[in-house]
């Protein structure tokens, strides 16, 4: 990623959620916070949303706009995945827990829209992108709530350990974990490292994460091939895949208990109620993007 700025995957989440707020009914997600922490108006997103030969000159890098905002199945998967991560974190609040850490935080927004007083959000990230967020949270005039900790880490030189002790993280209370959209840029040794540490977090404990599942046939294979090329293009290659089996397994052994494991058409579909749409071809392109919950200690199942 860019040392001097946020990831262009941080950009396309935000985005989405920016314009999923005025393109997509019934709204998934609401974040009225999205687009005034990016500086965008309602009627600038709208132009974005429009086809590229429709659309006019932006400084906005064209791959974030069309992967943002234009694909829809995409746009709605981000919203779902960050309204799944945010049911979540409210089921594991009403089970007395006062501690989230938000992995790989992007642009997220949910410490600003916080409706519960006595959870203390944990925000970590890599250090440039970090800063990009405060500097734009300043100038759209987004205060930091009280109950906020930014923890910036550079996992090549950092740990995830180091940094949250630092930060005043609690590591004998019981913690909920969101780490969205981060999995399959790392390897399967560090994505094991992370797991291995929130596992030893005190019940009850829960993570929310998203990865990528190997294609069954030559024509997906194909297919995720060609988006994986073009992630490490632009210097955001993936790195991991897992089968749900497999995740399954990695899980329990490490001590989860349940284990809830979601297709992001599934998900998306859970959120409308419309089956038969997220069956169609535009929504086929989503098929090895899955999400799941695991946890020790019984924590009511989402579905």
């Amino acid at each position: 990623m860019d040392n001097q700025g946020p990831s262009r995957t941080a950009l396309v989440t935000a985005y989405a959620r920016a314009y999923h707020q005025i393109a997509d009914q019934p709204r998934i997600l609401t974040d009225p916070l999205a687009a005034r922490l990016l500086g965008v108006t309602a009627d600038e997103l709208t132009e974005f949303g429009r086809p590229a030969e429709d659309r006019p000159g932006s400084d906005v890098d064209p791959g974030i706009l069309r992967l943002g905002v234009s694909n829809r199945p995409r746009r709605l998967f981000f919203a779902a995945r960050a309204r799944f991560a945010e049911d979540r974190v409210a089921a594991a609040v009403a089970a007395g827990v006062r501690q989230v850490v938000i992995l790989g935080a992007g642009l997220d927004t949910f410490a600003y829209r916080n409706p519960h007083p006595n959870l203390r959000v944990f925000e970590v990230d890599h250090p440039a992108t970090q800063a990009w967020k405060r500097q734009r949270l300043a100038a759209s005039g987004i205060d930091q709530p009280e109950r906020l900790t930014f923890v910036p880490v550079d996992f090549e030189t950092d740990t995830l350990a180091t940094g949250l002790e630092s930060a005043g993280f609690s590591r004998t209370d019981p913690a909920v974990f969101v780490w969205l959209g981060v999995v399959f840029y790392l390897t399967e040794d560090a994505a094991q490292t992370t797991l291995e540490y929130i596992a030893r977090q005190p019940e009850p404990v829960e993570v929310i994460f998203d990865y990528l599942q190997p294609a069954d046939t030559d024509e997906e294979r194909a297919q995720l091939q060609a988006r994986a090329n073009r992630a490490a293009a632009v210097g955001e290659p993936w790195f991991s895949y897992f089968t749900p089996d497999d995740i399954a397994t990695q899980l329990r052994a490490l001590g989860f208990t349940d284990v809830e494991d979601h297709s992001a058409t599934d998900l998306i579909a859970g959120y409308l109620d419309r089956t038969a749409e997220v069956e169609d071809e535009p929504f086929q392109a989503l098929r090895p993007v899955r999400i799941l919950r695991a946890s020790r200690s019984g924590f009511p199942a989402s579905f």
